[in-house]
């Protein structure tokens, strides 16, 4: 990763900003780079930007950002109360227990950084799902978080026997990237509703014609006949 990579900007607001993170790219200052939101303000010249969700590092897609503390304490309290729906993709190459349906349990602290998913205790994880099988033994997820917990979804699809391609923390075969990205995100902010989508840009395995096939096929994963 470049140590100044170009961030996508998908919407600027008056109250907060849309941007497309690529992968591999640390949400937080390291050694090797200064931090995503002061990329987007070096990049934007907006000075006035708050975190207000995050991404895993391999994690590619839409992250919002508040450009006031009083639009971060909103953003807050709609998360909070889980009226902002996201919509993720991932790639496994290992087929599910089951095809559709939820995840639920609870997270707990495992070693050296990891999670695992309990049946009693922990933090409450629950996670939608549907998949799509795209051929050559690959599987398309489209995965909605009911809740925001570390890693919540690297550690449901390990749980479905699914492991995401690329993550070998969860058990993931090697691959060029960690395939999992945010894909659309939904919500209403001062009474005006916002929807945004951004296809994955990067990852051989998210370029492919059976994968851009389906997803056209899908539609907006809002439309999505989710299990109630």
């Amino acid at each position: 990763m470049s140590l100044n990579p170009v961030i996508t900007i998908l919407d600027i607001q008056p109250e907060f900003i849309v941007i497309n993170k690529p992968a591999n790219l640390d949400f937080h200052h390291t050694a090797d780079q200064i931090s995503l939101v002061d990329l987007v303000r070096i990049q934007t010249g907006l000075t006035e930007l708050f975190t207000v969700h995050r991404l895993d590092k391999m994690t590619s897609g839409i992250l919002l950002l508040a450009r006031s503390s009083e639009s971060a304490r909103y953003f807050s309290q709609l998360f909070a109360e889980h009226r902002i729906q996201k919509y993720y993709l991932a790639l496994s190459d290992k087929k599910p227990s089951k095809k559709q349906g939820w995840v639920k349990g609870g997270m707990e602290k495992g070693r050296n950084g990891s999670w695992k998913l309990v049946r009693d205790g922990g933090l409450s994880a629950v996670t939608q799902f549907f998949s799509y099988g795209l051929g050559e033994g690959q599987r398309l997820f489209v995965l909605k978080p009911l809740s925001g917990r570390t890693h919540q979804l690297r550690v449901a699809m390990k749980s479905l026997g699914s492991p995401i391609l690329g993550d070998e923390r969860y058990a993931g075969t090697a691959a060029d990237r960690g395939y999992l990205h945010a894909y659309a995100i939904e919500f209403i902010f001062a009474n005006q509703h916002y929807q945004y989508i951004a296809p994955p840009n990067s990852g051989d395995l998210f370029q492919t014609p059976q994968l851009l096939n389906t997803l056209t096929q899908l539609g907006h994963p809002s439309e999505l006949a989710w299990p109630k």
